[in-house]
């Protein structure tokens, strides 16, 4: 029988009924005597501790002695079980829970606990998992290991994972009292990189000091491609990695190459350090070393990168970018660049010196921040010739147009609404550059002041009434780049303020006609105004301008009414490919009136005699910012034709009315006045205008200007009408045709698509990149690999055909012009890994290829390998590289490149 003691041990692992875990049995104890065993085979009492629900109540836990469990004694079968689980309080602070999927078995003389299959001890944050786990009471210790299958394998091996850091090893014991542990080789991820250890000692501060071992940013467990191997180093979590000696191996082959010790960061998010440049040999500029300097985390809102260039002949540059975030409020950065490039040979005839620079400025607010208002910055300023000497990509290469906007906008009660900007353009080619600062908007919505006037119920014509209120100031200056605010810049700023009420009354006439009368009335505001006269000189003369700085109100106004409808005609078949034609007819005809401001009464305008001695009417205003109110009064009668031209035709895809509707002609217009203020020459231009779409891509545009006057021998306009002259209505004055066509075809564009997959040539959004990101990425696409399309062509072609008709001596000229431009991006996945990218176009006018690029990239899993090469062209250059792909090696890599600048 057992003693006191063995019955007092068993009563205190008694388990009781979970009942909020189903997987989980009422457990019981019972003991058997020890004269119903075989003599010899008990030596010491051992409990196997199991769940089976066909065992009678008491049945549960089977004393048969220290030794091995076999069916020989009293019937009892080896265990195997789903799920065991215990919980016991000892000694150490947290309770420790303990399960397994086979079977469990308790040793009480050395107070030992061994758990079999898919075994699991949790204690606090720590919990190890394997197929085998000894757990020891007297000491505090866990031991776990893996065991081997039917195969011989060794499966279920240890997994020890403590917060958020996991480690994987063969074998390992830890101690519940000291969190000390010993792991026998160990794979383990540490931030950006993955630990190889032969023998690892894990120490209470969760730091790991690591004998023969290696790291490396390779994913691949048993095989890495490469690694930096050690005898013996120190991991202190999310700080860094100390190692002694340490040399590279590429490939399970050592390379020549080491280092006495190596500091290696490991902590996640922001982390301050050196960034090593890259170097190399520029034909103009010498020897170099580039985008070398220090990152530094300031906090987790913000940080601040600091690179630089320098090169033997003389030419450096400095490029600071500062990056802001504030989670659910804004985001930013702030970038620029200051460089002197000096290319060529001092003294020589080809030496060149510019100093360049670029402030680049991103700032985006999140919408849910302020719902009512919003700040937002978007600038771009470049000098003429930075891009010349300092571009990074293709786009930049190409861009010659530079916009900027900083902007505010709130609303108030719903109903005005303020923007308040500043805003900039430039061209590098002509080196102008227009900045506006700055610019205020107030805006109010339309309202219907009369809507709530008459008898309830019924409409009365007053209330739909409406106007509006737009308030806008402006202050701007223009010129050339490197001298507009040199000098008695002042003098060149344009500023003023414009008020603009537009008074709208919509009727409904005969029910199918909408007639509309407009009344605007606009006030502006100017703080200078120009005075012209003659002045006789060597040359003939000339028109002196002189600016008065005084404050001037320009108001005027002008009022306009409109007749439209729609008249709707179709034709049905029953049989045939056409099965219906439906054209849509929109005529409308109106009437305009302005005043004639140039009177005495208005004071606008005023006059010069010139060196002919001829009377010439000017305006006073004539070049500020609103421009200024017309010089002759005008009532026109107006009158357009619109058409729209459709059909239907038998399609398949359509299964419920089997028929597909086409459009022939999106728009067809015709347009025009009569002057009844003029004495002659009342009848305006016809106007020409139409376009449609062939083919869902190609997109066709024509427009044309036809006179009915007469010119003379000069080319000027008579007052005789082409049909008295020529017996024609009309003369050509100017046409236009515009093509363009726009189409993608990859892997999917002859795929069947479902209903309701949507076919898109837009890069998608994704989930693992900001909204900046997902911008360079569509502005840059030439610098991502997309690895979802296995081939892409992408082709873009635009003509555009103008001429205009002029007449000297009554003979025809026909001025034509003819601009063509094709581009072509096409890439394809040669293999899963490797992928060529082209980009090319023509130029039809030089008559040669334009801006052509090929690029080839190698996904080598933790590596990656990249050639680029343009053939021609201003741009023509090469670059290869060569690189780890993870950003805590970013400095492993080779490259060589023959720069653009060096052509």
């Amino acid at each position: 029988m057992f003693s006191e003691e063995d019955n007092e041990i068993a009563d205190s692992l008694a388990v009781k009924e979970e009942d909020n875990n189903d997987s989980l049995t009422t457990l019981y104890i019972t003991t058997l005597d020890e004269d119903t065993l075989k003599a010899g085979d008990s030596i010491s009492p051992t409990y196997i501790i199991t769940s089976n629900d066909s065992l009678p109540k008491g049945d549960s836990i089977v004393n048969i002695g220290q030794g091995a469990i076999n069916d020989s004694v009293n019937g009892v079968a080896p265990v195997k079980k789903d799920s065991i689980s215990t919980t016991q309080k000892s000694v150490i602070d947290s309770e420790i829970e303990r399960s397994c999927n086979d079977s469990t078995i308790q040793d009480f003389k050395s107070n030992k606990i061994f758990y079999y299959g898919d075994a699991k001890v949790k204690y606090e944050d720590i919990t190890i998992e394997a197929d085998y786990i000894e757990f020891d009471f007297d000491k505090h210790t866990v031991f776990a290991s893996g065991l081997p299958d039917s195969s011989g394998t060794i499966a279920g091996k240890p997994v020890f994972t403590e917060g958020s850091q996991k480690y994987l090893s063969d074998e390992m014991t830890f101690n519940f009292d000291t969190k000390k542990g010993i792991i026998n080789k160990v794979f383990t991820e540490d931030a950006q990189g993955y630990i190889h250890g032969t023998k690892v000692k894990k120490m209470d501060d969760n730091s790991i000091n690591i004998r023969s071992g290696s790291f490396t940013t390779c994913s691949n467990q048993e095989h890495p491609h490469f690694e930096f191997r050690f005898q013996k180093a120190r991991v202190i979590p999310n700080d860094k990695i100390v190692t002694g000696p340490a040399y590279f191996v590429l490939e399970e082959t050592p390379i020549p190459v080491g280092v006495p010790f190596s500091l290696i960061p490991n902590s996640k998010g922001q982390r301050s350090g050196i960034i090593f440049p890259s170097f190399g040999e520029s034909a103009n500029r010498g020897f170099y070393f580039e985008n070398g300097g220090y990152y530094w985390g300031i906090n987790e809102h913000m940080d601040l990168e600091l690179v630089g260039d320098i090169y033997t002949r003389g030419s450096w540059a400095i490029k600071p970018t500062f990056r802001y975030v504030k989670r659910y409020a804004y985001n930013g950065s702030f970038s620029g660049s200051y460089a002197v490039n000096k290319v060529g040979t001092e003294g020589s005839a080809d030496f060149t010196v510019s100093k360049d620079f670029k402030i680049r400025w991103i700032h985006t607010q999140d919408p849910k921040a302020r719902p009512k208002s919003s700040f937002s910055a978007n600038v771009y300023i470049v000098s003429s010739d930075y891009n010349q000497y300092n571009a990074i990509s293709s786009n930049e290469y190409l861009s010659n147009t530079f916009q900027s906007s900083i902007a505010y906008q709130t609303s108030f009660a719903d109903l005005f609404y303020l923007t308040v900007n500043g805003s900039h353009s430039q061209n590098t080619l002509n080196n102008t550059m227009t900045i506006t600062l700055p610019e205020v908007t107030l805006s109010m919505n339309r309202i219907y002041p009369f809507k709530n006037l008459g008898k309830p119920g019924k409409k009365h014509w007053y209330q739909d009434i409406n106007l509006s209120y737009t308030f806008n100031a402006q202050n701007y200056i223009t010129g050339i780049d490197s001298m507009i605010f040199k000098g008695n810049w002042v003098n060149n700023l344009q500023n003023g303020i414009q008020h603009r009420i537009p008074i709208n009354i919509p009727l409904k006439v005969m029910k199918h006609f909408t007639l509309t009368t407009s009344f605007n009335a606009v006030d502006r505001m100017y703080f200078n105004y120009f005075e012209r006269e003659w002045v006789n000189d060597s040359l003939g003369g000339h028109v002196e301008t002189d600016t008065v700085h005084a404050f001037r109100n320009v108001f005027s106004f002008d009022m306009s009414t409109s007749l439209t409808t729609k008249i709707y005609g179709m034709v049905t078949f029953k049989k045939g490919p056409l099965r219906a034609i439906r054209h849509v007819f929109t005529p409308q005809i109106g009437f305009s009136y302005n005043p004639d401001f140039s009177s005495d009464f208005w004071n606008y305008y005023d006059t010069y005699i010139d060196g002919n001695g001829v009377e010439q009417l000017y305006s006073l205003f004539q070049g500020n910012v609103y421009g200024t109110p017309p010089s002759a009064q005008s009532g026109r009668l107006t009158y357009s034709f619109g058409n729209n031209l459709e059909i239907k035709v038998p399609s398949k895809k359509d299964t419920v009315t089997g028929l597909k509707k086409v459009v022939l002609i999106d728009n067809l217009s015709l347009s025009g006045s009569y002057d009844l203020a003029k004495d002659s020459v009342n009848w305006s231009y016809l106007s020409i205008s139409g376009r449609t779409t062939l083919f869902k891509k190609l997109s066709v545009q024509y427009s044309c200007i036809l006179d009915p006057y007469a010119v003379d021998s000069l080319g000027r306009q008579t007052n005789k009408f082409e049909w008295d002259v020529n017996k024609r209505l009309f003369r050509k004055n100017s046409s236009s045709w515009n093509l363009s066509v726009s189409y993608t075809l990859n892997n999917d564009t002859f795929k069947k698509k479902k209903n309701n997959e949507k076919k898109t040539d837009t890069i998608p959004d994704s989930p693992f990149a900001s909204e900046q990101e997902m911008k360079d990425i569509r502005e840059n696409p030439d610098s991502y690999i997309d690895w979802k399309t296995a081939w892409s062509l992408s082709l873009s072609y635009n003509l555009r055909l103008s001429n205009s008709l002029s007449y000297i001596n009554f003979i025809l000229n026909d001025n034509r012009s003819l601009v063509q431009t094709l581009g072509v991006r096409g890439d394809v996945k040669l293999s899963p890994n490797w992928k060529v990218s082209v980009q090319t176009g023509w130029d039809f006018e030089a008559k040669k290829l334009s801006y052509t690029s090929l690029t080839v990239y190698r996904d080598l899993h933790c590596w990656e390998m990249r050639f680029n090469w343009i053939p021609m062209g201003t741009y023509k250059s090469w670059n290869f590289a060569i690189n780890v792909k993870a950003s805590a090696l970013q400095d492993l890599k080779l490259t060589k490149k023959k720069d653009y600048r060096d052509n």
